[in-house]
């Protein structure tokens, strides 16, 4: 059954790279854990690895994520090691390396397009679900994961720095490790074939920027790295474009820049600048207990007793913000001195609400005397016998 199932099997083409060529990336399956010096939590670093066609030369590297900037930032890494620039790079379908993935045309990263023109390669991306056109990356993830994430599997690192050191100490005897089926080890055949075949490395770095392209939300914010960033509310429903760098975001509508902020590294983060808000947002956002009360005092002593007695009796003073402004609005109804009075009888009955001050307004009882206060001195009266008797 073996040999009638091996005998259906496709030939495999052997794959013949020329010195300085290709350049295999791809993120190895497996992680490394981090460790937070203060909180004990672990978070686990991808580790990013490229290996020379020709040489088998291997580069690794532990980065914080796997978006752009870090993306970037390991093939400059790697570009560094190997001592050149490559004709061609090819990569898995990422998406920071391909937004839309085709056998026939797929679409680049426009970032990483820009990234390759500034560095003079090409890319020729991995067809879909076909591992053997990158063969030489996919052994070298095996290779990596073996003696790089298992033989650190007992070490803890607390910082990506001290992690990466460890990876390059293991990284070197990697490279120099002989070759099992032929002489030389990695680094003698880079050295011989592969180092003298590779472009110069460009002059100037790389604009570590991202493009992209999102819809403004109802609330004025854009989605972007896991966070949102506020625009001007009158671009709502618009389509904008989104530059980032590893420190700031900036937002722009038709070629021109409407937002900038600094970039948020933490995740589910809010970005706002208030001047993007409306004037309504911005009013209901600076109420607060002691600006409600100034405001009744506009409107009279008893006014402010009463809101701060509405705001004292919730659990949370933003629970009587409403019955609060409700009362203000009755003042435009009817006037600042009757909703004085009303409130002075709101206060004098204990009826602190919103309704029972609508309703003092709408049977006219403001305009009803009050009745006086009684005596705080005792009556005199026989039957009262007074603190004297007590002695």
């Amino acid at each position: 059954m073996y040999q009638r199932w091996r005998s259906k099997l496709d030939v495999v083409l052997r794959q013949e790279h020329k010195a300085g060529e290709k350049m295999l990336v791809d993120w190895a399956g497996a992680t490394i854990p981090v460790y937070d010096r203060r909180t004990g939590v672990a978070w686990q670093a991808p580790l990013f690895v490229a290996a020379l066609g020709a040489s088998n030369y291997t580069w690794a590297e532990a980065t914080r994520d796997q978006q752009m900037e870090a993306w970037l930032r390991a093939h400059v890494h790697a570009f560094e090691h190997f001592g050149g620039i490559p004709a061609l790079a090819v990569p898995d379908n990422t998406k920071t390396g391909v937004t839309k993935a085709h056998r026939y045309d797929p679409d680049l990263n426009p970032t990483y397009y820009s990234f390759a023109l500034h560095c003079g390669f090409g890319i020729v991306p991995a067809q879909p679900r076909k591992p053997r056109d990158k063969a030489k990356v996919e052994n070298a993830v095996q290779v990596a994961q073996r003696w790089i994430v298992a033989a650190l599997r007992h070490r803890k690192f607390f910082s990506l720095e001290e992690l990466n050191v460890a990876i390059r100490e293991l990284l070197d005897k990697l490279n120099r490790r002989p070759f099992r089926k032929k002489d030389g080890t990695r680094a003698s055949v880079w050295e011989a074939i592969d180092k003298p075949a590779l472009k110069p490395l460009p002059m100037e770095p790389f604009d570590l920027s991202e493009w992209s392209r999102a819809r403004v939300n109802i609330d004025y914010h854009v989605a972007f790295d896991t966070n949102l960033y506020s625009v001007p509310y009158n671009l709502v429903h618009e389509l904008v474009e989104i530059r980032s760098t590893p420190t700031t975001v900036e937002i722009l509508h038709k070629g021109t820049r409407v937002a900038s902020h600094l970039r948020s590294r933490a995740r589910g983060q809010t970005v706002t600048n208030e001047e993007h808000r409306p004037k309504s947002h911005r009013a209901h956002l600076e109420w607060t207990p002691s600006r409600m009360v100034h405001w009744a005092e506009t409107i009279g002593p008893h006014t402010a007793r009463l809101f701060e007695r509405i705001m004292n009796d919730k659990p949370h003073p933003e629970m009587g913000y409403r019955g609060c402004l409700g009362i203000i609005r009755l003042a435009e109804k009817y006037s600042a001195q009757r909703v004085e009075c009303a409130c002075e009888r709101a206060l004098l009955t204990g009826a602190c609400r919103y309704k029972s001050v609508e309703s003092i307004l709408k049977n006219s009882l403001d305009q009803i005397p009050l009745p006086s206060s009684p005596s705080a001195s005792t009556p005199p009266h026989d039957n009262i016998r007074g603190s004297d008797y007590f002695e």
